[in-house]
């Protein structure tokens, strides 16, 4: 049988009005007796009730998380998975649960954010997505209609209104720049970069900051250098079997792939073909995934700052729940970290 207010109530010897008070801290009821009611209920082991505490505080204690459709995919699926035990772990620092969904229903096409607000399953929102055209037009309006909380995760987007909107990314300029400039640094002139198909602003500016790199240290810029796969591990794997012979022709000395899966892909395709990594060719990725450690040599790559992501769209989300007055909206970039691991070797000259 379920604890109750009236059982906490009867243990301390005081009425379930000033238990309810206690439990919702409201200021009518003395620190102190506040603290006993709610060393009692954690005793006692008693939970909130969701719908009934809304009713008087208007806070459920969850938050909606809505994840890109690619969350799915495999190569995507490694990074967004990474993302929400980060997101995962901060809201649970705080107490708060989490109801995980995507923008649409697959099955119904009904909009999934609408339902989760029409039925108050949740005080506020973190949207997890690289492309903010990919949400629509009827779902931002209807979110800013609603008045729920919300903010964006893990894109920069251009939109006219992005200034309205709380919004948390990686500077993948920066860490296309950083990539080339290492490998640059240590030597490397003839560098090949491997991009995206997905016309994705993440990707076009982790090739922009690539080419940028390249000008500030004088090397000419050759579009014959920049490939184009599905950032995953088939895709390096397939663009290094069918231009191989273009590498050695160019004399490749190093490739930047920007998804540490494609390079995994890279690295296993010069193996079979006993090239080595990095004696024979340097290699550098972009995410910093779990798995690469899986694969030897281990990858030099660009770090993006998951946690950090997290604990600073978690604690903004928070904020905005808990403030009554209007906030000025934040637009948070944060850099990218190079992390040199076996990769990666000078060039002999």
């Amino acid at each position: 049988m379920s604890v109750t207010i009236k059982d906490i109530a009867r243990v301390l010897g005081i009425s379930h009005s000033t238990v309810s008070r206690g439990l919702n801290d409201s200021p009518l009821v003395a620190k102190d007796t506040k603290d006993k009611i709610k060393k009692v209920a954690e005793e006692l082991g008693f939970h909130f009730n969701a719908n009934a505490r809304s009713l008087s505080t208007k806070v459920i204690g969850t938050i909606g998380i809505i994840c890109p459709e690619n969350y799915g995919e495999f190569g995507p699926g490694l990074f967004y998975g990474s993302l929400l035990n980060e997101l995962r772990h901060t809201l649970e620092k705080a107490k708060l649960d989490i109801i995980v969904s995507f923008i649409y229903n697959q099955y119904t096409n009904e909009n999934n954010i609408e339902r989760l607000v029409v039925t108050k399953k949740i005080d506020g929102l973190i949207i997890v997505a690289p492309d903010i055209n990919y949400i629509g037009k009827d779902v931002l309006d209807y979110m800013e209609a609603s008045e729920v909380p919300y903010v964006f995760l893990h894109h920069n987007h251009s939109l006219p209104k992005s200034n309205n909107d709380d919004v948390f990314y990686t500077d993948n300029f920066m860490g296309g720049y950083w990539a080339a400039k290492h490998l640059i640094e240590i030597g490397h002139k003839n560098i090949m970069t491997i991009s995206s198909y997905a016309n994705s602003k993440e990707f076009n500016e982790r090739t922009r900051g690539y080419l940028e790199a390249l000008n500030k240290y004088g090397l000419k810029k050759n579009e014959e250098y920049i490939f184009y796969g599905q950032s995953d591990i088939n895709s390096g794997y397939n663009i290094i079997n069918e231009n191989l012979k273009f590498i050695k022709d160019n004399n490749i000395t190093a490739i930047f792939a920007q998804s540490d899966l494609m390079a995994i892909g890279c690295m296993e395709a010069f193996k079979e073909h006993g090239i080595l990594v990095p004696n024979d060719i340097s290699m550098v990725g972009f995410d910093d995934l779990d798995l690469i450690m899986s694969f030897k040599p281990h990858l030099t790559t660009i770090h993006q700052p998951r946690e950090e992501l997290a604990i600073l769209s978690c604690e903004r989300l928070i904020q905005l729940i808990n403030s009554k007055e209007e906030k000025k909206k934040i637009n948070i970039m944060l850099k990218p970290k190079l992390i040199v691991r076996d990769s990666t070797k000078p060039l002999l000259k």
